[in-house]
């Protein structure tokens, strides 16, 4: 086994959210009343910490209106979460390598926010551990793959890391462990690839034949 521990970002690589959360974003930007950030640059903040996601899609707004903000994100990402689908193939994969991997999220979340998307999905009992962003440094800082690592008692060479975004990688690259990129979530296949992953996927199939030769 190569890697022993495997580490998954959740939105837009575990469940199929990004254009929800890039909606909500839009949505509260066009109600507090800034300029409504275009769908390519709402998605690129996906993953990112909460006050970094908002300097940059909406960097018109004043550091005393971020609770605000969030406030009215909040209410209309609550509103649509049910409607939020695993990508297919997801359960499968994530059972298959729970046999012979220790499995793990990173994600821009707050933990509120994912212990609410583990229960309602099912999904806790795959995961021996998580971060989320309200609780350590955000992505692409390496601190939650550090801290991860740490706990579960895995040193760099053992982890991979799955994700969405150029964050994601660029958190890979920085603590020093290989990672993958999934194309079918917020950035596109250019700005994965120039993070240097082993390899891209446009699909959870795909993914998963290459950890079961690979991982």
């Amino acid at each position: 086994m190569r890697y022993p521990l495997i580490v998954f970002d959740w939105d837009g690589t575990i469940i199929d959210s990004t254009g929800t959360i890039a909606e909500c974003i839009q949505q509260a930007a066009a109600e507090i009343g800034v300029p409504v950030p275009e769908d390519a640059k709402a998605r690129h903040v996906i993953g990112l910490g909460l006050h970094d996601s908002l300097r940059q899609a909406v960097p018109e707004l004043p550091a005393d209106r971020y609770a605000d903000f969030v406030a009215l994100y909040r209410k209309y990402f609550l509103a649509r979460e049910d409607t939020m689908k695993l990508f297919p193939g997801m359960v499968d994969l994530l059972s298959f390598l729970k046999e012979k991997h220790l499995l793990a999220v990173a994600t821009g979340k707050s933990r509120r926010g994912l212990d609410r998307a583990l229960d309602a999905g099912g999904l806790r009992k795959y995961f021996a551990a998580s971060r989320c962003a309200d609780e350590t440094q955000s992505k692409p800082h390496p601190a939650m793959l550090h801290e991860l690592m740490e706990e579960l008692e895995k040193d760099r060479s053992e982890v991979l890391m799955i994700g969405d975004t150029s964050h994601d990688l660029e958190m890979a690259r920085a603590a020093g462990v290989d990672a993958l990129g999934v194309t079918y979530g917020a950035h596109h296949e250019a700005g994965l690839r120039a993070c240097s992953p082993l390899q891209c996927f446009s699909s959870v199939d795909q993914l998963h034949a290459w950890l079961k030769n690979h991982a």
